[in-house]
């Protein structure tokens, strides 16, 4: 099991979401949190702390129990065992606070009313509350204010969701796969006001099965499959979980010379994932500078390329089924 050791942002208090109003807690602290459905298993026996100006992704394949511990992390579903605080009080007393808010994947719009009347109607639910004009302008939605709901895209009615959750000023904000339709353009543009947004303290933990999304934003990444935290650390120290490298080269022999090559015990038990599309080979290895020195001097190939392994290798072979299932005591 991976366990980030940075240490918390730290922001000026002017700069930080509800001043005065955050408890000294943990933002999100889970013990022993089991999810069932039946006879499934949706969340088993999970334990979790994010520390307040954390931003977590929570990574994994579809089923893997993410957007089920975001509910009970937001009181939207009760675990069968197990408990789950938000800053130090339960998920429903923190909602209720205002100190929570969530941009979920299909949360319900309006659809024939404006995106500023939208986010004014909002506004006005809560007593703690920043200007409704601020909250459009950080969400990036203040150029397409007077535009009627339905009119909007799939991108800007997310972004719309996202001021809609600004204007209670959260200290904790939830995103459950926020881009998920996004066009690559949407997406960054989202991104970016999430980004800007994260700038002034907020504690953001999102689950996304975007990668790349996890890898660019994410102070930490929490890798969960089959309802359990298998790796929870930084993008770096998650690929470097995962070890050897990755060579690619050009085939300069028969496929059948090369495997009978990979037998030879210097690099036995060393070697896995071998792919030979045509004449072009990728592998895998504990050792790539002894399989480069075989693979050259039987003349075996040409053209060499070797590199670390990255997040998407590292998401696979930790979320594949062949992989190892973490203990039931494994914490994050």
């Amino acid at each position: 099991m991976i366990r980030t050791t940075a240490a918390p942002v730290t922001r000026s208090p002017s700069s930080c979401p509800q001043v005065g109003r955050t408890p000294p807690a943990p933002a999100i602290n889970s013990r022993g949190l089991r999810k069932t459905f039946g006879s499934i298993v949706a969340v088993d026996n999970l334990d979790l702390a994010i520390r307040p100006g954390e931003v977590v992704a929570f990574l994994g394949p579809n089923g893997a129990g993410k957007s089920t511990t975001l509910d009970m992390i937001l009181g939207l579903s009760r675990p069968t065992s197990g408990d789950a605080r938000v800053f130090g009080m339960s998920p429903r007393q923190a909602v209720d606070r205002g100190l929570v808010a969530a941009v979920m994947q299909t949360a319900g719009l309006l659809p024939d009313i404006t995106v500023r009347e939208t986010v004014q109607l909002t506004a006005s639910l809560f007593s703690h509350r920043i200007d409704a004009e601020d909250a459009m302008r950080r969400a990036g939605v203040t150029d397409f204010a007077s535009r009627i709901v339905k009119k909007c895209s799939g991108g800007q009615q997310q972004r719309l969701r996202f001021a809609m959750a600004l204007v209670s000023d959260p200290a904790l904000l939830i995103l459950d796969e926020p881009t998920t339709g996004m066009d690559v353009e949407g997406r960054r543009s989202f991104w970016e006001a999430i980004h800007a947004d994260a700038e002034r303290g907020r504690t953001i933990v999102f689950a996304t099965h975007y990668l790349e999304e996890a890898d660019a934003f994410a102070d930490r990444i929490v890798l969960m499959r089959h309802g359990r935290i298998i790796a929870d650390g930084t993008a770096a120290e998650i690929r470097a979980s995962v070890s050897g490298r990755t060579l690619r080269a050009t085939l300069t022999c028969a496929p059948e010379r090369l495997r009978s090559a990979l037998t030879d015990p210097q690099i036995r038990g060393q070697v896995h994932d071998v792919e030979i599309l045509g004449s072009s080979l990728t592998l895998s290895s504990t050792d790539t500078d002894a399989v480069a020195a075989l693979l050259l001097s039987e003349h075996l190939a040409q053209d060499l390329e070797i590199t670390s392994r990255g997040l998407e290798d590292a998401f696979m072979a930790l979320t594949s089924d062949s992989a190892s299932t973490p203990s039931a005591g494994a914490s994050a």
